[in-house]
């Protein structure tokens, strides 16, 4: 390499882009002195940065470890097999394959792998706290398959066990599609496996948002009742962005192809590097502990809310995440979502079951524990946010409030720093 190519190779990103050099600064900040309560967000280890940003970004790998398309991927084979002999120990499957880009990219190629066009699937209404690629009739899903969807009972915001089985022997689904993004309670995979197996459905669940509680033994596991599982690899499993998919060994073949080259082309080896970092933290004794707590956080958190006077959907959660009404208190979740971000916490409006407002609007808010446990809160700093929450929502509007209660959040989140061995000035860290 010439002296020239070098010295151009080398420069840092704030000769190269100073814009965007700045902004990163600036989300560092942002994530350094607030508090991020969005379920699906968490904090990842030095070492899954140190290996999503790694060398590995310049290496294109098509096809599986062993059977590349390309050369000069022994490396890249190593990697991946780690990354597929982790998610399978940990999760007790039989297959893994972590080349999905995203929850989505894996749940495309379960269906694309199981289903043809037009096949009929039983999936959770997304308003009552499933996900958009579980049928919802503006995404791929409900576009390409006939979805029939369950909900949650009105007399106490849980699933309805009752109209699944139903509904099951109704319209004799293909497949049944159980997993949340909104959804506070445990839930029993075995009683859907059931029903499933009853009218000679496929059982697939994406436990996206589950996953590390599910690693650590604190939620039950989809994994010995499905026939397929998908999710991410961040959320409550503290990864990269990305996903993986799980399954029995019969239907390995047909998910691989329909992965690489049914619905992707070179998988992303460097995030996948990242995914099996995380699935070693995953398999250390204290992540065991920090999905204790992060229920624990999330009772305390939502315990809090309620005694400040506002309900929260099903009475409270058995996981990491919960859903806030506040519609009864005259305003939106679009509302509460604003004045909550002034006041230095992040949440998201949110569709709540039987919702009276459009989705843009909502009648509530999503709040969840995983980023809050994972800099090192515990219940005392649940009771303090659940407060300055209430206090925030009580007094939407109110200037005063936010700026108060802003100024305490930056200081609790002062307490419990992150990345703090980052060197100062680091574009990944906060300014000082």
């Amino acid at each position: 390499m010439t002296t020239e190519a070098n010295s151009r190779m080398q420069r840092p990103l704030d000769v190269v882009d100073p814009e965007i050099a700045e902004l990163l600064r600036d989300e560092a900040q942002r994530q350094a002195t607030g508090l991020e309560l969005i379920p699906s967000e968490n904090l990842v280890s030095e070492a899954v940065l140190e290996a999503m940003g790694s060398i590995f970004t310049n290496k294109y790998a098509e096809g599986y470890p062993g059977k590349r398309y390309y050369g000069g991927c022994e490396y890249a084979d190593k990697v991946e097999q780690l990354a597929i002999d982790r998610a399978k120990e940990l999760f007790g499957a039989e297959h893994a394959n972590v080349q999905a880009h995203s929850g989505t990219s894996a749940n495309v190629a379960v269906y694309m792998s199981l289903l043809q066009p037009g096949d009929t699937v039983l999936g959770m209404a997304l308003a009552h706290g499933g996900h958009l690629t579980h049928g919802h009739p503006l995404n791929f899903s409900g576009r390409m398959y006939k979805f029939t969807e369950y909900h949650v009972r009105k007399e106490d915001q849980r699933i309805d066990y009752d109209e699944i089985d139903k509904l099951a022997h109704e319209h004799k689904p293909k497949m049944i599609v159980a997993g949340a993004s909104a959804y506070s309670r445990s839930i029993d995979f075995e009683r859907i496996a059931k029903v499933a197996k009853a009218v000679n459905a496929l059982f697939f669940v994406d436990m996206a948002h589950i996953a590390g509680l599910v690693a650590a033994g604190v939620h039950p596991s989809p994994v010995p009742h499905a026939d397929i599982v998908s999710t991410t690899t961040h959320k409550t499993l503290r990864g990269p962005r990305g996903g993986l998919v799980l399954c029995k060994a019969a239907l390995a073949k047909e998910l691989d192809k329909l992965t690489f080259p049914g619905t992707q082309g070179g998988p992303l080896v460097h995030t996948i590097a990242a995914k099996a970092v995380c699935l070693k933290e995953a398999m250390e004794p204290s992540f065991k502990s920090y999905q204790q707590q992060v229920v624990a956080n999330a009772k305390a958190l939502a315990n809090a809310i309620a005694k400040a006077g506002f309900p929260i959907v099903a009475g409270g959660t058995d996981n990491h995440v919960f859903l806030m009404e506040v519609h009864s208190r005259g305003i939106t979740g679009s509302d509460a979502e604003k004045a909550l971000d002034r006041a230095g916490i992040t949440v998201n409006k949110n569709a709540i079951p039987f919702d009276p407002l459009p989705p843009m609007k909502a009648g509530g808010i999503r709040l969840g524990s995983p980023s809050v446990t994972t800099r090192g809160m515990k219940e005392p700093e649940m009771e303090l946010i659940g407060a300055w929450v209430a206090e925030v929502l009580s007094h939407v509007g109110d200037a005063a409030v936010e700026q108060k209660v802003r100024k305490q959040v930056a200081e609790l989140a002062g307490r419990f720093p992150i990345y703090e061995s980052r060197l100062r000035g680091s574009v990944t860290h906060a300014r000082a």
